[in-house]
């Protein structure tokens, strides 16, 4: 009791601290700033920004004395940073953040052109081949203070912005009254105009016949960004509580361009395993080791493939991390288990959580405090708050001996020889996810720190900061910073407090964990999935869209989510919980989700132990559509592996929004509810609820029908399909591609790689066509020269591959056909099955062939 009074009274401390700053002006009025002592260079320009009139400390205080740097990074990339002058201000860290190398080239060289206002200060960035204006910060102040930061640009009206982190809201934003709210959060049931689990500051904008460009604003604090019209025009503006204005502006100028530009900034994401791609599939609540054998049992009956079952935290003792449940999961039993997946070549991946239950009888526990792996309060205890196995406490990714225990704890426990088996990592609930809501938590806050930022080191300002309750809210829809999360004064090893890193905590668990997998297996393709994400996080791992619901609604809203993922913030492997997690899962809409979900780049079915089970094989219909899906998405995996593993060296996305291909056609600009997958598959789902009817839009090209090989001319508009069954899904495949498919299925993604290729040939309107192949091992993360990137191109007579050979493989090209009757009057889709092909024969994807047909 006395405990609690004592938190109490701190934190009524803390509130009356921060009211004592809280709008003491009016934000509208703020001075701006000055630019002086102005020097430019030819790839570049420095100056000291100094307040150029009365503070006006809206939020907190105004930072008096700020510095400039503009630098022409490349010709594609211009960099904009404005800091404080004292080096204090938190910015991201190479350690968590690799920043890109500047070539320093000439303004003469950019492609972006920059003109300064000096007093006050402002900016305008342009587009030097047209003039074009792409962000203005004219006629609105900047304003930086200790715990608020707001920068305003001018839009066109009613612009085409997509990305701005993790949502459930459409993928063209809106432009009116519209607010995105950017802090890691737990959220189920992804409510819609929420943050969520993922903080990406980036947006793209796309103008038409006027190019695409980007902005990223590398700030890892809570923000809103407002998008919105007054009396001045339409706005995009930057409101966040800390940090500093550190832009990257991406010119482009096509969408493709932008992507590659982004890549370039927050890194490429990595390559997976071939494995990866097959069929997931998880359910929370499967009570012991004889449920998860039965689950894959009733796959095999089912004759529904099955690639990897996954662990959730049911098999842990007391739910805590590194142990098994020695009732109901006991080890021989699991390793029994994974060894009989294994002999048939699949796959187990189980969950981790950063939570560490505080028991001085938990060794994980006893060995990370040995080693000062965890937060600490003020008074160099343990910060504790509560998770699924009780009382907790939580890693210190910015401590020194921090990844070296993690990693330990992951080689001991998943031991190849003596433990589990595993072949991939799960990383849940490290937003992070706090039961203890901070305004009840029995926890020592922090007030005086064991450990302070080093004086210049960019790791966070030390006063006139309430690290609690900031003057300025954003609208984390969870209400205060620290509800149901850190408390956000505690701080890291470095000094800097979770106030400025929350959202950063995912990417340095992810990382970590992603080391552990290198260090079991080196030269592997380590798989670790994720929940909470902050820009850059694609280069660790995989990332699925969180604890969804068994709606209709969010089964239309995945495809939004997967395209900002892959064309926007680059992540790559990405996908819902088919079916849904939350909630009860219903025969139609589930079958509905299968069919989607097989066209998605990460395929998992998943639920949460208060539904009830939702696998497959539950409904006759559900397993028929399972096993259509599973097929096509088997026999196309080599296709998606292609391009993901483009996006990996260029950051071409896999997955794309219509307007990625058509630039100039405005009826693309908004469409969320279809997408290619590459560059040849347009994928246009049933996304009406309970519906068999479904309108969507094909632009002008010529398109034909996946199913039935029928060429449909394309006239910029939409079209309906009307008696869609329950298992079907429109789905084609442009004009002027080669897609190469698997001339089977399998069971296995093993055994599907030892199955010949079919050439599916959709010419264009010019009669010709063109594709590519990429195949390696599947696994290495170097495979040095043995591989194979080898391009396809029909003239109207002939087939040719060429490219480069460097993957030895037995399996060949077995047969051609064409769609739309395109050759020797056959009609062929890839499923269609024996004698559809207009050329058959053996052809080796080992060297250069010509094919006559």
């Amino acid at each position: 009791m006395v405990r609690n009074i004592l938190f109490g009274l701190v934190i009524l401390a803390q509130a009356m601290t921060g009211a004592s700053l809280k709008c003491r002006g009016d934000p509208s009025k703020c001075p701006g700033y000055k630019a002086e002592n102005i020097a430019k260079t030819d790839s570049g320009i420095t100056a000291d920004l100094n307040l150029a009139g009365a503070a006006c400390n809206a939020y907190s205080r105004d930072l008096k004395n700020l510095k400039l740097l503009i630098e022409y990074e490349t010709k594609d990339r211009l960099h904009v940073k404005i800091s404080d002058a004292g080096n204090n201000v938190y910015q991201v860290h190479e350690s968590i953040f690799t920043r890109p190398k500047s070539n320093k080239v000439s303004a003469a060289d950019s492609n972006l052109k920059i003109d300064m206002v000096e007093n006050p200060f402002s900016f305008v960035v342009s587009r030097k081949s047209s003039g074009e204006v792409l962000f203005n910060t004219t006629g609105s102040q900047l304003i930086m203070e200790t715990q608020y930061v707001r920068l305003r640009t001018s839009l066109p009206q009613d612009p085409n912005l997509y990305g701005l982190g993790e949502h459930s809201d459409s993928f063209r934003l809106p432009t009116k009254g519209y607010k995105r709210t950017m802090w890691n959060a737990e959220s189920p049931f992804i409510p819609r105009k929420s943050n969520l689990y993922g903080t990406h500051p980036v947006y793209f904008e796309h103008r038409g016949k006027g190019g695409t460009h980007g902005v990223f604003l590398l700030n890892a604090n809570g923000m809103d960004v407002k998008i919105d019209q007054d009396a001045a025009g339409q706005f995009l503006e930057y409101n966040t509580i800390g940090g500093i204005v550190d832009m990257y502006f991406l010119a482009g100028p096509t969408p493709n361009d932008v992507s590659k530009q982004y890549a370039e900034v927050a890194g490429l994401p990595v390559m997976q395993q071939y494995w990866t791609f097959g069929y997931h599939q998880c359910k929370f609540g499967w009570k012991n080791i004889e449920t998860y054998n039965a689950v894959v049992q009733n796959y095999s009956d089912a004759g529904i493939p099955l690639e990897t079952l996954w662990g959730d935290i049911d098999y842990m003792d007391g739910r805590a991390d590194f142990t098994l449940d020695p009732v109901n999961f006991p080890l021989p039993k699991y390793r029994e288990l994974v060894d009989r997946l294994h002999s048939h070549d699949q796959h187990m991946v189980m969950m981790v959580d950063p939570a560490i239950p505080q028991r001085t009888t938990y060794e994980p526990y006893v060995r990370g405090k040995k080693v000062d792996a965890f937060l600490k309060a003020d008074d160099g205890s343990d910060y504790y708050g509560a998770q699924w196995a009780g009382t907790s406490v939580w890693p210190d990714w910015f401590a020194p001996n921090t990844n070296e225990w993690w990693q330990s704890e992951i080689m001991r426990f998943f031991d190849a020889d003596k433990g589990v088996n595993v072949d991939g990592l799960w990383n849940d609930m490290n937003e992070v996810s706090n039961f203890c809501h901070e305004d009840r938590c029995p926890v020592n806050q922090v007030r005086n720190p064991k450990n302070k930022p080093k004086e210049g080191a960019a790791l966070g300002l030390q006063e006139y900061r309430n690290l609690v309750y900031p003057a300025y809210k954003i609208g984390n829809h969870r209400g205060n910073l620290s509800h149901q999360a850190l408390s956000t004064n505690v701080t890291n090893f470095d000094g800097s407090v979770q106030y400025d890193t929350h959202s950063l905590y995912g990417n340095g668990m992810v990382a970590s964990t992603r080391g552990a997998l290198l260090r079991r297996r080196p030269g592997v393709r380590p798989f670790v999935l994720t929940r909470a994400s902050y820009a850059g996080m694609g280069t660790h791992g995989a990332h699925w869209f969180g604890d969804n619901n068994s709606t209709w609604s969010d089964y239309r809203i995945q495809i939004a989510q997967m395209i900002a993922f892959t064309s926007v913030h680059q992540v790559s492997m990405v996908g819902s919980d088919v079916c849904g997690f939350n909630g009860v899962a219903d025969e139609k809409m589930c079958s509905r989700w299968a069919m989607l979900g097989a066209l998605s780049p990460f395929y998992r079915n998943h639920a949460d132990q208060s539904a009830p089970p939702q696998e497959f094989y539950r409904w006759p219909l559900v397993a028929q559509t399972a096993k259509k899906a599973i097929d096509m998405r088997y026999r196309l995996i080599d296709y998606f592996y292609t391009h993901m593993q483009r996006q990996t060296e260029t950051g071409e996305p896999a997955v794309k929004p219509l307007f990625y291909l058509y630039p100039e056609d405005a009826n693309t600009f908004p469409i969320d509810l279809q997408y290619f997958f590459g560059d040849s598959l347009l994928v246009s789902p049933v996304t009406g609820d309970y519906s068999q009817d479904v309108t969507f839009y094909l632009p002008d090209d010529v398109f034909y029908d996946f199913w039935t090989g029928e060429k449909v001319e394309g006239a910029g508009k939409t079209v309906t399909r009307t008696g869609v069954a329950w298992d079907d899904i429109p789905l084609h495949v442009r004009g002027g591609s080669i897609v190469a498919t698997r001339a089977q299925s399998a069971n296995t993604t093993a055994a599907l790689r030892t199955k010949n290729f079919s050439l599916l040939v959709a010419p264009g309107r010019d009669g010709k066509a063109s594709g590519s192949l990429y195949l390696d091992d599947g696994k290495s993360i170097d495979v040095g020269d043995a591989f194979s990137r080898i391009d396809f191109t029909w003239d109207g007579s002939v087939l040719r591959s060429s490219g480069k050979f460097g993957y030895k493989t037995d399996v060949r090209i077995e047969s051609v056909v064409f769609m739309g009757g395109a050759k020797q009057g056959t009609k062929a889709s890839v499923m269609a099955g024996e004698g559809a092909a207009a050329a058959q024969g053996s052809w080796p994807l080992t060297e250069a062939v010509e094919i006559k047909i």
